[in-house]
């Protein structure tokens, strides 16, 4: 029998990795390889090799059966994806591994979403394993079965029955195998799915058989296959490593030439019934004999479906009890990682540990849902004492600015001396002072107030507005700025002020504008930024060098809201990390302040209504994770606004109708 093989993949896109592999062409046994992953483009590549590896020795180099072999191979393989996850190298993936022996026996394994179809007699099947809910990310299943002549398999990183029709397959593999591959390719990339395509042909004449000697093997192998395997050793896989014979599956489908013929006792007593049914002396007892066989078969109907659905729930109870287990047994693993000073490996666990116990929590059956809530107060009381998270309930109020104007809207305020702050909307001022609010002043008349800063060399407050304008307040005196250059006043998302100049932060241009204050106008701008990155530039602090926080996903290279800072010294890029941070930490962060040249970051989270705290970075640029204050309350709105004093003894947040003030050195 001759076999053709065809492999292709649509476009990856930044991030993900398709691998097609295939080994032992000239070894007799085939050995088909499906890669797709997500992360960094060396981590896949490692990965890739490492189970090329794997494959070569474990099953086309050792000596045995070849499903012995293949799920000896599966073993090795679920280590190395649990050891590349938990690190965090890749993430979501998906394979699929298939050994096709000489003497025709195929045997299939898969990872996610990965599938395996085969094209039979004009009818397309999928022959892997259908997984209900999230993918585990382990081989749990081998499918195995005979392949015939003029046999198809389509094997994909994608479930392609999303996309095509059990049709447009069979279709597909009627003409040459390239064009098939390409034929899927090209409809999968019309509705923007990622894969890898492998497609195999067995090609002979329709009358060409297994030969005898091979026949016994093929039997017991059949039979070896339907059995119940042993679980795999790892501690991280929670199911048996499972046969099923697709052989058999496809017979189910196939459509038979011959119908049994019912014996001529059994239509007698048809027709002897029917007859009976219209009879006025026997319809009695026919009706009372269709009624008793209705009801028997009903009764038969139910007890089958009550011993299907004790089992079903019996499998589950056992299945939801191992992961309780083993969601104990993560918690106490993540308090030891932290006893050896492996934060962030401790938290990956404890990670791991939620995502069982919300998997338990939805489960249909509500089994162990009390028993799940207890393990996930449980977590989150060791997450938060292990990054070092304060709750402040209920925060105290400094000023409520609703009691002056009930619908006002604060963008921002800036700190003055004595406690006291002037706090900005759109388009009015208010001052502040301990927890009295004194009446609006009004700004501008047409103008919208974007951001304001104080100006304490020239003993003012300085804010931007629309319309490309600049106003300072001295005291009672608002007067609107020029600039020299004849293009006006460039517009960003932030200002700042440091020494003498005035600082605009331009994400759209990637550069800050740095302004000098003269008599009674400002320069020309120059440009501060040398060679640091601002694409996705939010906001920035100065004391000395400037540190800006920036959306990492703006420029395409981090998830969504993530956070990154760049520090910039004299304009050039310098070296800055922040040590010991819980992951995501600075995810949705908005606001980045520094209270003096050796005080601490403090950074601004609106949604999760949190500051995130970490140490000065010094002259190495190394800064050190500290703790985080959540602002535990109802009546907390969205978080504008954060400003701590010079002491880093009080910190203040404002909301768009509270000033909250925080004592630093009570917590």
């Amino acid at each position: 029998m001759k076999i053709e093989v065809w492999t292709g993949q649509t476009r990856a896109p930044s991030g993900t990795v398709l691998v097609p592999v295939i080994l032992g062409k000239e070894k007799g046994d085939r050995v088909f390889f499906l890669l797709h992953s997500e992360g960094k483009a060396e981590s896949s590549d490692n990965l890739r090799e490492e189970c090329v590896s794997v494959l070569t020795h474990a099953v086309l180099e050792a000596e045995g059966e070849g499903y012995e072999r293949l799920e000896s191979a599966l073993k090795e393989l679920n280590g190395l994806l649990k050891g590349f996850l938990l690190s965090e190298a890749v993430r979501d993936v998906h394979a699929i591994v298939g050994l096709l022996e000489a003497d025709g026996s195929l045997h299939l394994s898969h990872v996610g979403r990965a599938e395996a179809y085969v094209i039979r007699d004009g009818t397309a099947m999928q022959i892997t394993e259908l997984s209900r809910g999230k993918p585990p990310a382990a081989f749990m299943h081998i499918v195995s079965g005979p392949v015939q002549n003029r046999d198809h398999f389509i094997v994909s990183t994608t479930r392609l029955l999303r996309t095509l029709t059990p049709a447009q397959l069979t279709q597909a593999v009627h003409g040459s195998g390239e064009a098939a591959v390409q034929t899927i390719i090209s409809t999968l990339t019309s509705e923007k799915e990622v894969a890898c395509i492998l497609h195999i042909a067995m090609a002979g004449n329709a009358e060409e058989v297994a030969s005898p000697s091979d026949a016994p093997r093929r039997d017991m192998r059949l039979r070896r296959d339907t059995r119940q395997k042993k679980s795999l050793s790892l501690a991280s896989i929670t199911g048996p490593l499972q046969s099923v014979n697709w052989g058999n599956m496809l017979q189910k489908i196939t459509p038979k030439k011959f119908r049994p013929k019912t014996s001529g006792s059994v239509g007698e007593r048809i027709k002897q019934f029917l007859s009976d049914l219209y009879d006025p002396e026997r319809k009695r007892r026919a009706h009372l004999f269709l009624l008793a066989g209705s009801a028997g078969l009903f009764v038969i109907i139910w007890m089958l479906v009550q011993l299907t659905l004790v089992s079903q729930r019996s499998q589950s109870k056992g299945d939801l009890a191992a992961l309780m287990k083993q969601i104990n047994a993560d918690i106490s693993t993540a308090e030891n990682r932290q006893l050896a000073g492996d934060t962030d490996s401790a938290n990956a666990i404890l990670e791991r540990a939620d995502e069982r116990a919300r998997q338990v929590m939805s489960n249909e059956s509500g089994l162990y849902r009390s028993e799940a809530l207890e393990l996930l107060d449980r977590i989150k009381s060791k997450r938060e004492e292990m990054n070092r998270i304060i709750r402040v309930t209920p925060p105290q109020i400094m000023a409520n600015l609703s009691a002056k104007k009930s619908d006002i809207l604060a963008q921002g305020f800036i700190g003055l001396a004595n406690n006291s702050f002037l706090v900005y909307d759109r388009q009015d001022l208010y001052r502040v002072s301990q927890n009295i609010v004194e009446n609006a002043d009004h700004l501008a008349s047409e103008e919208l107030i974007l951001d304001g800063e104080s100006f304490s060399r020239f003993q003012s407050n300085v804010f931007m507005t629309t319309g490309n304008g600049v106003i300072e307040v001295t005291g009672d005196q608002t007067v609107s700025m020029k600039t020299e250059d004849t293009a006006g006043w460039i517009t960003g998302a932030d200002i700042k002020t440091y020494l003498r100049y005035l600082y605009v932060l331009s994400p759209e241009r990637k550069q800050i504008y740095k302004y000098e204050r003269l008599a009674s106008r400002y320069g020309p701008p120059a440009e501060y930024n040398v060679n640091g990155d601002l694409t996705g530039a939010i906001d920035m602090t100065i004391m000395g060098p400037v540190y800006i926080l920036k959306d990492l996903s703006a420029a395409g290279g981090g998830k969504q809201n993530e956070r990154d800072v760049v520090k910039l010294l004299r304009g050039e890029k310098q070296t800055f990390t922040i040590r010991n941070l819980p992951t995501d930490a600075l995810n949705g962060t908005t606001k980045i302040f520094k209270s003096s040249v050796t005080g601490n970051f403090y950074f601004l989270d609106p949604a999760g209504k949190r500051i995130v705290v970490t140490t000065n970075d010094g002259d190495l640029g190394d800064s050190l994770y500290l703790k985080q204050y959540v602002l535990d309350s109802e009546q907390v709105g969205t978080l504008k606004d954060l400003y701590v004093d010079a002491d880093d003894t009080r910190l203040y947040v404002l909301d768009e109708k509270k000033v909250y003030v925080i004592d630093l050195q009570a917590r």
